[in-house]
């Protein structure tokens, strides 16, 4: 028997990992409008809750509890070898995350909470939902879904069969989650930098429950999206899309920051300029990797990682772009003479001819470099 969610993969296996977490009743196909363009700078994995779309209804039972559906996401992570995740979760989905950022912390880099709650109003009310769909099923409940989940007039029919085709019983396991559901004395530990996005027009989870979080998590921010009910990213796929990627694309301008102090505006605006379709995901992977998650670890100095880059580059012969890194590590605050002193060790581990056209290299670039500073 598959022991696994059920989930699709999108977007290069390099990029950082982004996971996707849907709402009751619904499959990873709440995220169609939204995810491919999210691809293109994450590697983005949507999962199917027990029992919906591809996933197997014998995941979880009677008493499941969000905790049992953060379990299962985190074996579906450690699979795919996703050790650490920006996640995004609508409705029951977004419980799964806050659940991951207080228990779990060290797996989630930044969360997004999509039309949910640290509580879903009570008991009572999903303890009924689930004997009423373990007695009679899900076609009855299914035809209140366009009212449940969208504005008057809007609706996806994809969703609804969805909804309809969910199997009973892991329906009504969830339901016993949410029923058992209440954070709110835990979300003030989350660390997480947190986005909460409600919908203005959203019955289930009204934008109070959102202000509620926002006041609780540290730092976190609000955004309400007009015109939206509970199922957001389906209704309003471009607001939600924007506010996503403002929130986790952050390492990408912080990597750009970091990129322009170490090689300078001028050089920076030259890449830039010369980027096209082609080579812009490529662009993006440098700002978001080498800059954002490498240059900006604390582990080493900038001027450490200055000395091991011209190291590397002289090893490989990648004389241009040591040119740029001599002017890099002035920057970073290293002497003449230091650059100096790690050219002649290369010269013993990379060896003399290497280290030779790195010296006439380096030589060239701190002559301008003085020349400029007397002129």
């Amino acid at each position: 028997m598959t022991t696994l969610l059920n989930h699709l993969s999108e977007g290069p296996v390099s990029a950082p990992p982004l996971l996707l977490g849907p709402s009751l009743g619904t499959s990873y196909a709440l995220w169609d409008a939204v995810a491919p363009e999210l691809s293109t700078g994450h590697r983005v994995i949507r999962w199917d809750l027990p029992g919906h779309g591809g996933s197997p209804a014998g995941l979880v039972g009677p008493g499941a509890t969000v905790g049992d559906l953060a379990a299962l996401v985190l074996a579906l992570a450690d699979s795919l070898g996703v050790e650490r995740f920006a996640y995004a979760g609508v409705s029951l989905g977004g419980a799964v995350g806050l659940h991951l950022a207080v228990h779990h912390p060290e797996r989630v880099s930044s969360l997004a909470v999509v039309c949910s709650s640290a509580h879903f109003g009570g008991v009572e009310p999903w303890r009924e939902r689930a004997a009423q769909v373990r007695a009679e099923g899900l076609a009855r409940l299914a035809e209140s879904a366009d009212a449940r989940w969208f504005t008057p007039g809007f609706t996806v029919p994809r969703l609804v069969r969805d909804h309809r085709g969910a199997d009973p019983e892991a329906y009504a396991a969830c339901c016993d989650a949410l029923a058992a559901f209440d954070l709110r004395d835990r979300v003030g530990e989350i660390a997480a930098p947190t986005l909460l996005v409600a919908g203005r027009e959203d019955p289930a989870t009204p934008p109070a429950h959102l202000r509620e979080l926002a006041d609780a998590v540290p730092g976190a921010t609000l955004t309400e999206i007009p015109g939206a009910s509970h199922l957001a990213p389906a209704e309003r796929p471009e607001a939600v899309l924007t506010a996503l990627r403002a929130h986790f694309d952050g390492g990408a301008r912080r990597g750009m920051a970091v990129r322009r102090e170490v090689l300078g505006d001028a050089h920076v605006d030259r890449a830039q300029g010369r980027q096209t379709p082609f080579t812009a995901r490529f662009q993006d992977f440098i700002s978001r990797y080498a800059w954002g998650e490498i240059w900006t670890d604390e582990t080493l100095s900038r001027r450490e990682r200055s000395m091991v880059t011209l190291t590397a580059l002289v090893a490989h012969g990648h004389y241009e772009e040591l040119a740029m890194h001599v002017r890099a590590a002035r920057r970073n605050g290293l002497s003449a003479d230091e650059i100096g002193a790690v050219l002649l060790q290369t010269a013993v581990y990379c060896g003399v001819p290497a280290a030779n056209s790195a010296f006439a290299t380096a030589q060239r670039v701190l002559a301008e470099e003085s020349g400029a500073a007397e002129g």
